[in-house]
């Protein structure tokens, strides 16, 4: 038996005014999903337990089927995993966000808005030069940012401090940023790291150029997402199989790196709406080969989701399942038997352009299952009658290798 698990981040939405009470994945046109639904077992699952905040993190760490109370330790150790940066028992890792604040922020701070969570999602090549300027400037012995993919970036304090609020960028587009400053034990010394950072970062060559052809400036960094080195299980010793992960996102990856999974790249994903949707299925198709289950992660509805626009999601949607759903399903033809694990992580609703912790759909096919039902895959599966509900997401794993569809 072979298993495939495909994500699409962020998909799940809420019912919307502009889309007649109809929510984004209702609207968008989506054969391939509606299929493994009409064929398959569906229902809800949890992936955020009560009392955590929403995020890949902890929604992925669930669908993996990992217990977050047990598991998680914070986002930004996790992408430290992936990235092979050894963090020792007392380190602490920051996730480093290049943001757009509204003009003379730090001076200004009751009036400063969060403008723009990723730049604009700026350049992979344009970030590593500020992130490069930012730690010759501001790193020292104890303190080193590390650069990763466009806005995404580390920073590690050395026997740093954790036990503190900071509140995620993508959380507080448009707001201001006042009450969403660090606050706690060792806040002090993360906001003296964002504001010098504002200084550095303005003056940067990169970000004159980026003015110069209206495009917004990072202008500051934003720390979040902190914690100490992650332990889990290998997945192979939960579940008696091998796996691999295809994602675009440093996130993800390190979950996988912490499964023990290989983590397949390929060329042209980029963890937004413009991502290699065929590279990374064929890449899926290729890994079945070799491995009894692969990992597929789709960064795009999400980033749509945040984005406020809801005609971007819907698009975002539809690619997720003419592009990489049909391409695995055409694919998967050629295997004699296998099953399909589909569901967003979270939701991440237009209307409030950030994550929310309602449960979301999910749906498992097997190749050999004879059931035929005409259903929409949607948010609206919690009102069929034969769904299932799984209030502990992590549970959802043990029962699609286990006993789901089979």
């Amino acid at each position: 038996m072979k298993y495939i698990v495909i994500v699409g981040d962020g998909m799940a939405d809420r019912p919307l005014k502009s889309l007649r009470g109809r929510s984004c994945l209702e609207v968008a046109n989506t054969p391939n999903m509606d299929y493994l639904a009409s064929h398959g077992e569906v229902g809800m699952v949890r992936t955020i337990p009560q009392g955590f905040e929403p995020g890949s993190d902890i929604a992925n760490l669930s669908i993996m089927g990992y217990d977050p109370r047990k598991y998680y330790t914070g986002r930004a150790p996790i992408e430290a995993e992936f990235r092979r940066i050894d963090l020792s028992p007392e380190d602490v890792a920051f996730r480093c966000n290049l943001v757009t604040l509204s003009k003379d922020a730090y001076s200004d701070p009751k009036n400063a808005v969060m403008e723009d969570y990723s730049a604009g999602h700026i350049s992979t090549q344009e970030a590593v030069k500020l992130i490069d300027a930012i730690n010759e400037s501001l790193g020292n012995e104890d303190i080193v940012f590390y650069s990763g993919v466009s806005y995404r970036h580390l920073m590690v304090w050395k026997n740093g401090r954790h036990r503190m609020r900071c509140t995620p960028p993508h959380d507080i587009t448009g707001k201001k940023i006042i009450e969403y400053l660090p606050k706690g034990s060792g806040s002090k010394t993360i906001m003296d790291l964002m504001k010098r950072s504002y200084d550095i970062l303005m003056n940067h060559p990169v970000n004159s150029k980026r003015l110069q052809r209206g495009q917004r400036p990072a202008n500051s960094i934003w720390l979040w997402g902190q914690g100490k080195k992650p332990c889990m299980p290998l997945f192979r010793d939960k579940y008696g199989i091998d796996g691999a992960l295809i994602s675009a996102v440093d996130l993800t990856r390190g979950l996988g790196v912490c499964a023990g999974w290989e983590i397949l790249s390929v060329k042209g994903a980029t963890g937004y709406i413009d991502t290699n949707y065929e590279g990374k299925a064929r890449a899926a198709l290729r890994a079945l080969k070799k491995y009894d289950l692969v990992y597929v992660h789709v960064e795009a509805p999400d980033e749509a989701g945040h984005s406020g626009d809801y005609r971007l999601k819907i698009k975002a949607i539809e690619d997720f399942d003419s592009r990489l759903v049909g391409t695995i399903l055409d694919g998967l033809q050629r295997i004699k038997d296998y099953k399909i694990l589909l569901l967003p992580d979270h939701a991440t609703p237009v209307s409030i352009r950030t994550h929310s912790a309602e449960p979301v759909p999910f749906v498992i096919y097997t190749n050999n299952n004879e059931k035929n039902r005409k259903r929409k895959f949607s948010e609206r599966i919690s009102r069929m009658k034969d769904a299932r509900f799984f209030d502990k997401g992590y549970k959802l794993m043990d029962y699609f290798i286990n006993r789901g569809q089979g």
